[in-house]
């Protein structure tokens, strides 16, 4: 038997040890981005627009096939922050793009 200290877990009504429960409630932290066909994106990736898309504001029109490079996740589950020549704040849809 360990000396390790048990807590309650509110969540699921059960005592558990202490690092079980700090690495469940670091896990349930982490947000998930994935792309149209279920590919899980992270920082950096390169991605490829999957349909037109219009861009406000700029009065561009990003076509489909046109590649993204080094995408930045954003804390929300369906949108990532990127850069593309002549627009500044360019924040995608993560349903409208494919990682490549």
């Amino acid at each position: 038997m360990s000396d390790e200290d048990y807590v309650y877990d509110e969540d699921s009504g059960e005592w558990l040890p202490a690092s079980e429960l700090a690495a469940k409630r670091a896990s349930s932290d982490t947000i998930e981005v994935r792309d149209a066909v279920g590919n899980l994106l992270a920082d950096g990736d390169q991605v490829t627009l999957i349909k037109d898309l219009d861009v406000k504001g700029a009065g561009q029109t990003l076509k489909r096939g046109t590649l993204i490079k080094s995408i930045r996740l954003t804390g929300d589950a369906q949108e990532i922050d990127c850069k593309f020549d002549g627009i500044k704040g360019l924040v995608l849809r993560a349903e409208f793009v494919r990682k490549r």
